[in-house]
């Protein structure tokens, strides 16, 4: 793959991933508008990469905020990792059932069905990235007329995590966006809903990327296409890229934040949803 085209996923990959309006939703109009093919093992690879890169930037911003807030006393840090394996758990029946009923109920019949295939599906993911504004905008104006100062306990984390594992099969349905608008909803603030999100996508990602490395190496021994090397170097690259952009990215969404504008993240999402049915 060209540097070029490396580098415009990476930085559209690093900026959209920590805003709540789908990253997933605007690297995959960028390849389909540079004729790239979003369903393919290599771009699926790539994909999960450049959320790396990201992933590290949400630890490197997070960081000392998670160790005053939930790890200065040995109870609370524990308690902060309960919630988030509860919320993982949730996550992985929720978004392994819907990928199994995907593949062998609606992809029934279909050679080869994995659920990847309906990445580069444009309407499918404008439908996705409408939900994910209305959501955002259900959130913001429940805000208002509540005082959200919830804590964070199991059933919180449960119906996070199920959200969370929602959004997994469908490119479009933000995590961020859905996740902190469901903290939203149930009453925690907006900071502690920010930071249980990310750190919710720290423990998520390293098992989504296994699982498109072990996709991307079986379709590469089926039919060589290059060396193996040529797989994971633009990855590498972008990774680098991703994690630069995704700082800049969380300064601004936690300004948005705590200056009360999550509801134009929600508008964005509406617009940009209209923007791909449109598109071919």
């Amino acid at each position: 793959m060209p540097l070029f085209q490396v580098i415009v996923l990476a930085v559209v990959q690093g900026f959209a991933e920590l805003l709540p309006v789908s990253s997933s939703a605007h690297v995959i109009v960028a390849e389909k508008l540079m004729g790239l093919d979003p369903s393919a093992p290599a771009m699926t690879l790539l994909l999960v990469m450049l959320h790396t890169g990201t992933m590290f930037a949400v630890i490197v911003y997070f960081w000392s905020d998670w160790v005053k807030n939930y790890f200065q006393t040995s109870f609370k840090g524990w308690a902060f990792v309960k919630q988030i394996f509860l919320a993982t758990i949730v996550t992985g029946a929720v978004g392994l059932g819907l990928k199994m009923m995907i593949e062998k109920v609606f992809m029934r019949g279909a050679a080869h069905a994995e659920v990847e295939m309906l990445f580069g599906n444009l309407k499918l993911i404008s439908i996705a990235l409408a939900c994910a504004g209305f959501l955002i905008l259900w959130a913001a104006f429940r805000e208002k007329y509540s005082n959200n100062d919830q804590g964070l306990g199991p059933d919180e984390s449960i119906w996070i995590g199920f959200v969370q594992g929602l959004c997994l099969p469908f490119r479009g349905f933000s995590r961020s966006g859905a996740t902190i608008s469901t903290g939203i909803l149930l009453k925690i603030s907006k900071a502690k809903a920010e930071e249980f999100s990310f750190a919710l996508a720290v423990v998520l990602t390293p098992f989504v990327d296994l699982r498109e490395i072990h996709r991307a190496l079986k379709a590469h021994a089926a039919a060589p296409t290059g060396s193996l090397s040529s797989l994971f170097i633009p990855g590498l690259v972008g990774m680098a890229l991703s994690f630069a952009a995704g700082l800049l990215a969380l300064r601004w969404l936690s300004s948005w934040l705590s200056h009360g504008r999550w509801k134009f993240f929600g508008f964005y999402c509406l617009a940009f949803s209209v923007l791909v049915w449109l598109l071919k």
